[in-house]
């Protein structure tokens, strides 16, 4: 399984502008090196390229080049590479408490080593297959990205676990085998987001725009954490409990298709169901789990004992037929658990 370590590199101001340069001559290259392709000349090698970069660089240059041209042929439209980036390959850098590779200086290839902060967890990743660095830089800070090839684990559980997402219980978890738990704290997400809603209203009367960009990045990254560590909670509990299938809803529609209030409204628009399924997913996909996508309609209504479609009252739903009293998120769980799986993904 191919994943991606992200983390932030700290360059000194020297080494700064040895990657601004890099980036924007890379990228340069790589637009260069397709318009030669178009001319007719496919076959290059990095003596045939003429840029202020590494050999070796030039040679992954040469990679990202061929595969804009294939675009190109499909399609007609000749695409041209703006963001400043730059690509080595896993012969050609290091990784350890700083990470070294190659750039150009005063005309000659030279390794630079940049500090790095990188977490235990993803120095455990980065001791796996390495594949490609990419160096960018965003909103002022540089990044650094590195395609790991991770072995999947043998899972050979026997039990099958639905995760139902919400608002105020961002998840539900409830197994085959009888267990339930609940993840995230609701009120806490709530709190955050009007928390930065009057930061940015009182910004936006004083006028102060960079200020509200710096703070929404701010609530995305407290965000993605808090989504992080739900769906890392979610697969440890589907572990322990011998799970070899996880299902969530098809979020295709989620939008539309959720409940909403007034109350609610806003902080809908703003949740990342998506995204937390996608981090459920790919940690799952690590542990030899499955998931699936199941339809998400009546999964909040429908009796798991006897079938009828009742709606629930606040956070209790009782079953008027048979009686059946549940937690409404958990009745989501159970149901989804129980749905049948759909075609295609969220």
């Amino acid at each position: 399984m191919k994943l991606t370590v992200k983390f932030k590199i700290l360059p000194t101001k020297e080494q700064e502008q040895y990657l601004e340069q890099t980036l924007t001559e890379y990228i340069n290259t790589v637009n260069n090196i397709v318009r030669i392709m178009i001319n007719g000349h496919i076959k290059l090698t990095s003596k045939d390229i003429k840029a202020n970069l590494p050999s070796a660089v030039k040679n992954q240059a040469i990679q990202d080049a061929k595969s804009v041209y294939r675009k190109y042929k499909k399609t007609d439209k000749l695409p041209i590479l703006k963001k400043p980036v730059c690509i080595w390959n896993n012969q050609n850098y290091k990784i350890n408490d700083y990470l070294s590779f190659p750039v150009m200086i005063n005309g000659k290839s030279q390794r630079i080593k940049i500090k790095v902060m990188i977490t235990d967890y993803q120095k455990q990743q980065l001791n796996n297959k390495l594949g490609t660095l990419r160096i960018t830089k965003k909103s002022g800070k540089w990044i650094a990205q590195v395609a790991v090839d991770v072995p999947e684990k043998q899972n050979n559980g026997k039990n099958i676990m639905g995760v139902d997402l919400g608002l105020k219980v961002p998840a539900v978890a409830v197994t085959s085998n009888g267990k339930t738990k609940f993840f995230g704290n609701g009120r806490q997400n709530k709190y955050i987001r009007r928390k930065y809603k009057s930061l940015r209203q009182k910004l936006g009367k004083a006028k102060k725009l960079k200020k509200i960009k710096q703070i929404g990045n701010k609530e995305q990254r407290w965000m993605k954490d808090q989504d992080h560590k739900i769906s890392r909670q979610i697969v440890n509990f589907a572990v322990k409990n011998n799970v070899s299938v996880i299902r969530l809803e098809n979020l295709k529609n989620i939008r539309n298709t959720t409940r909403t209030s007034r109350k609610n409204e806003k902080n809908l628009h703003t949740w990342s169901f998506y995204r937390l399924t996608k981090y459920i997913e790919y940690k799952a996909k690590l542990e030899g789990i499955k998931v699936e996508y199941v339809n998400p309609e009546y999964t909040s209504q429908k009796c798991p004992h006897c079938g009828t479609l009742n709606k629930a009252r606040d956070r209790k739903y009782i079953c008027k037929s048979c009686g059946y009293i549940t937690h409404r998120d958990r009745l989501g769980a159970i149901n989804i658990m129980k749905a049948p799986v759909v075609d295609g993904v969220a």
